[in-house]
């Protein structure tokens, strides 16, 4: 474990420990259950956003596509009578192909991130409220997928099948971005795109890859927030959802310049977030400061990264040999090497 995901560790049992003492009803099994529930919810956005973050990239839209996916999925299952494996398939496919769109808009039209991403976040809120002319979906009295209700919504020995999934998700995703080339291809990308490009390596490929990953994880997402919810209302469903996704990712160690995280360090940061919110929930402080306390974290991480930075970039200095020049010094590398045009390894 390194020492960021192992300094995150110890602060969410600090944390616990302290929201124990204040109010014990926290350590309940309700109350346990229901964190674990939130954080399968939101923990599912949070790796599909954080791969993207490691490419150095930003993906604004989630919040919206949660919207659009789940009135899909209910307009398949509901209003369609589609076998519910069909409805599902489609609605996975859908937001594979809309993580895709973006993937390719970003690298073949060489559009900012930000903003193909935002004109998402705005498109897809408006496609949603259209389509359903602003009114709420729900399941009304319709029938026959049971078991896909209890597999998204159900319990297993009395733990939250999101839960599950987050830590299967969890599972997967770490051994392909630590143990997997195309692991090391991200985090290459997000280190030097350019310098990456030139060693070789399919950098287009592997950002669309990223996109459409994050949004497969997102329709999975927008399956079980479904279900967890029981409606959606396109004018509110997943508003600022994205905000959780982000700051679980800073939380957990990703740099948003690129090229840093860990599958661990973003799970243990969505843990630590929710904690945070359920903390403020326990001790009665008004739910509409959940979005500062978000605000909060993401400056304090933004922070946190920028310092750790600046001084690794001191040490790097201070450890260089004595004439080497600045840009030897900061890579870290010998006179006369070419670190930039090496693919980094990936971290455990």
């Amino acid at each position: 474990m390194l020492k960021k995901e192992l300094g995150l560790l110890v602060l969410i049992l600090v944390i616990c420990a302290i929201t124990t003492v204040l109010n014990p009803q926290f350590i309940s099994q309700v109350n346990l259950m229901n964190l674990a529930n939130q954080i399968g919810l939101f923990g599912l956005l949070a790796i599909g956003l954080g791969l993207v973050i490691i490419t150095g990239g930003i993906e604004l839209s989630v919040g919206s596509m949660l919207a659009l996916l789940g009135i899909l999925f209910l307009k398949l299952l509901v209003e369609l009578e589609v076998d519910w494996p069909i409805a599902l398939i489609v609605t996975l496919l859908a937001g594979t192909l809309i993580g895709i769109v973006h993937g390719v808009l970003i690298t073949r039209l060489k559009l900012q991130a930000f903003v193909v991403t935002l004109c998402g976040l705005l498109i897809y809120r408006g496609v949603a409220r259209w389509w359903t002319a602003d009114s709420t979906e729900g399941f009304g009295y319709g029938g026959g997928f049971e078991t896909l209700e209890w597999l998204a919504s159900g319990r297993f020995m009395g733990v939250p099948h999101t839960f599950i999934f987050f830590v299967v998700v969890c599972c997967l995703m770490a051994i392909v971005l630590h143990r997997s080339v195309f692991g090391r291809y991200l985090f290459a990308v997000g280190k030097n795109e350019e310098a990456a490009r030139y060693s070789g390596l399919p950098t287009n490929l592997v950002i669309v890859a990223a996109y459409a990953i994050c949004g497969l994880l997102t329709a999975i997402s927008s399956i079980l927030f479904v279900f967890y919810t029981q409606s959606v209302s396109p004018s509110a469903h997943g508003n600022f959802y994205e905000l959780y996704a982000i700051a679980a990712a800073v939380l957990g160690g990703c740099s948003l310049r690129g090229g840093e995280g860990s599958i661990l360090g973003i799970a243990l940061g969505m843990i630590l977030l929710q904690v945070l919110q359920n903390l403020v929930n326990m001790l009665g402080i008004p739910s509409s400061l959940n979005f500062a306390v978000m605000g909060a974290v993401i400056l304090i991480g933004v922070i946190a990264d920028r310092e750790l930075q600046r001084r690794r970039r001191h040490r790097l200095v201070r450890a260089a040999p004595a004439g080497a020049p600045p840009e030897t010094a900061r890579a870290g590398a010998a006179p006369g090497k070419t670190e930039p045009h090496a693919v980094p390894s990936s971290r455990a």
